[in-house]
């Protein structure tokens, strides 16, 4: 009960109040609460400026103490230092520094940030190797946060 409690008054958030550049995909939520589409446009000014994405958050019953299974999906992955080709995420709130005080809205934000910071449009260098062999939920990876510029 008490997930969906949460969910729904984050939903209600992201749907009257959304971080700039994104909206909730409300197809996305129709048959199920535990399942989020977010569109996210690129912030004006940035290396992403007018580009498309798609973010996609995965909500367990733990939730909010376990954090969501957040990705890119879809046509369009960024290129980006910190995003795999495959749309998983290196970014450290996403697991170690998750705490039950963030929110959808603050991992939007987290991401708009980390896009609009970014200098230099590249692959993590380990991309290749990582999507061939990583587990498809990104949660199970074992991240080495070492970079905090892109």
């Amino acid at each position: 009960m008490r997930i969906s409690k949460r969910l729904q008054k984050e939903l209600l958030a992201l749907q009257n109040d959304p971080p700039p550049g994104m909206t909730l995909n409300e197809k996305s939520v129709q048959n199920t609460i535990t399942q989020w589409i977010v569109d996210m446009e690129g912030a004006s000014g940035t290396l992403y400026e007018g580009e498309k994405f798609q973010l996609l958050f995965k909500f367990s019953s733990r939730y909010p103490f376990d954090s969501p299974q957040v990705m890119f999906t879809g046509e369009s992955i960024p290129v980006h230092p910190h995003v795999y080709s495959n749309g998983h995420i290196c970014l450290s709130i996403l697991t170690e520094d998750w705490s039950p005080a963030l929110s959808v809205q603050s991992v939007c934000l987290s991401i708009i940030s980390m896009l609009s910071s970014c200098k230099e449009k590249r692959r993590p260098p380990d991309n290749s190797f990582y999507v061939r062999t990583c587990n498809k939920n990104p949660k199970k990876t074992k991240w080495w946060y070492h970079d905090d510029t892109c």
